[in-house]
């Protein structure tokens, strides 16, 4: 039994991590996109602000839920808390929480023209990271928040819910069709 019991706990620990839904991919780029929208109208910088944290937890909520749908679906046991799923969720966390940290100390400080960058390049990160454990697209994807975020700190500050729009709204829309297409789901 114990010779098993290491079979198998090797097998997961080498596994990679095949939940991330495209589906769910993309449709947390649809709610990105009716939150570029909808931020783009709002009058001053806190409903802005809490426009798109409202999207972020929304997103969250989406890609949570198709995660365990798709785990749950292909009956493998690899959601978020198989030895893959938790690697993923590892690499993910660190740099969302230190996202989380600097919309706080950018926003006090009034420079709300450096979020869209910070986030793209941030999530971005957390993607790669993350990724690193998954299938093969996505890092790839997180590499390519990566660069628009890169790009974005650079921008001039209207641009930046274009920006969004075109990274959680266009990005998870394309990389999440290329999941769905290539990995199920």
């Amino acid at each position: 039994m114990d010779n098993l019991r290491f079979i198998r706990e090797t097998m997961e620990g080498a596994a990679c991590f095949t939940s991330v839904s495209g589906v769910g991919e993309m449709a947390v780029g649809v709610s990105a996109l009716a939150a570029a929208w909808l931020a783009g109208r709002q009058g001053g910088d806190l409903p802005w602000l809490l426009t798109w944290l409202g999207e972020a937890l929304l997103a969250l909520a989406l890609t949570g839920g198709a995660i365990a749908w798709k785990a749950r679906r292909a009956d493998v046991g690899l959601g978020l808390l198989s030895k893959p799923g938790r690697r993923f969720l590892l690499g993910l966390v660190a740099p969302l929480a230190a996202g989380a940290l600097l919309t706080l100390v950018l926003y006090r400080a009034g420079a709300r023209a450096l979020l869209p960058g910070s986030w793209l390049l941030l999530y971005g990160t957390g993607v790669v990271t993350g990724g690193a454990f998954a299938v093969r697209t996505v890092p790839v994807m997180g590499l390519a928040f990566m660069a628009l975020g890169a790009i974005a700190l650079f921008c001039p500050p209207g641009w930046g819910d274009l920006l969004l729009a075109g990274g959680f709204g266009g990005l998870h829309l394309l990389f999440g069709a290329l999941i769905a297409r290539r990995h199920g789901g």
